[in-house]
């Protein structure tokens, strides 16, 4: 995209973020950053007057598919008293999942990730129609103590939530400590721990992120005291329990968020026409139910694992306390839905 139109794009997003000109912003950039988005994000703050620079870093090294929360600003604390001083943060680097991230929003510091390519960017600007369906998918979802996710293709899983937060994504940060990712589209949270049961299903089609596999068959998980037990299937199976175990951790079979999205605008195989996508197009994609392993240590938790994934399923119901919310794949929306 050329650089101007990446700018106004940038500026856009930033004014929904409500960036002022009586705040600091740091663009956060590595080696492995988006082409151009440094210079076009640095640019688009400064044209909204904005105390703003570039703090460029390097990637760790040997960071892996799956590997989330090692962070290029990890020990440095230079760095990152910058990020917790400044108001707003552009991050280009991915610090999703890390103890960085949880100090740097502690602070009140303002988080939004940008690493999609600036066609999905483009295409998904997000919207304040947006915004109000992903809370009023929250507000039910705070209010439920089960949850409960079942498929034809044989998903039955149970699970007990309410011991932590509810995550609202709708693609911009407008709030003091607030982290968003641009762009997207979804809700989640965390069960209790222990407390998740039964049999997940992912159906050919499904997708696994990072590995950006889309199925060919289907592959068994199942789920006791809320680890995964035993993987099971063909050769998508034996794929994924590699990727499992090259963790060396019994903490990456944790099982982690679980939500949906509601964007009717997202296509689920979006990573087939944009493989450097980080496949948020699927988790947005409205009736899609996300299932994750892995971290918590953004909501509070102790699991500082490095192993993570995210399989966004087609075709599911979610039900909390018994109401679908989520019915055979399509979202079920109540206006109504408080908002506090």
């Amino acid at each position: 995209m050329e650089h101007d139109k990446l700018v106004k794009l940038f500026q856009a997003e930033f004014e929904l973020c409500k960036v002022t000109a009586d705040e600091s912003a740091i663009v956060l950039s590595s080696e492995k950053s988006q082409e151009g988005y440094a210079a076009a994000a640095l640019q688009a703050l400064l044209n909204l007057g904005t105390k703003a620079f570039e703090l460029r870093t390097v990637t760790p090294p040997g960071r892996k598919e799956g590997s989330v929360g090692s962070t290029p600003v990890a020990e440095n604390r230079v760095a990152l008293d910058a990020l917790k001083a400044a108001d707003f943060v552009v991050d280009l680097v991915f610090l999703l999942h890390s103890a960085e991230q949880a100090e740097i929003l502690e602070a009140g510091t303002r988080i939004l990730l940008v690493v999609e390519p600036p066609s999905v960017l483009m295409r998904q600007l997000p919207t304040e129609e947006l915004r109000l369906s992903v809370r009023r998918g929250a507000a039910k979802l705070r209010k439920a103590r089960t949850l409960r996710v079942m498929s034809e293709a044989g998903t039955d899983l149970q699970m007990k939530i309410g011991d932590y937060p509810v995550i609202e994504q709708y693609g911009f940060t407008d709030e003091p400590g607030r982290w968003d990712h641009f762009p997207s589209a979804f809700l989640y949270t965390w069960p209790n721990e222990g407390e998740t049961n039964g049999r997940v299903v992912l159906n050919k089609g499904d997708l696994v992120w990072p590995l950006n596999k889309y199925l060919d068959g289907a592959v068994t998980l199942t789920i006791e005291e809320g680890y995964i037990r035993e993987i099971e299937g063909g050769a998508d199976a034996d794929m994924l329990r590699n990727a499992f175990e090259s963790f060396n951790d019994p903490e990456a079979y944790a099982v982690a968020h679980m939500g949906w999205g509601v964007d009717p605008r997202s296509k689920f195989d979006a990573l087939c026409s944009e493989p450097a996508s980080v496949g948020n197009d699927s988790r947005s994609f409205a009736g899609n139910v996300q299932f994750s392993t892995g971290p918590n240590l953004e909501v509070g938790g102790t699991r500082a694992t490095l192993g993570h994934f995210d399989m966004p399923m087609l075709g599911c119901t979610l039900l909390l306390d018994g109401q679908p919310v989520v019915l055979n794949g399509q979202t079920v929306e109540n206006e109504s839905a408080n908002l506090k």
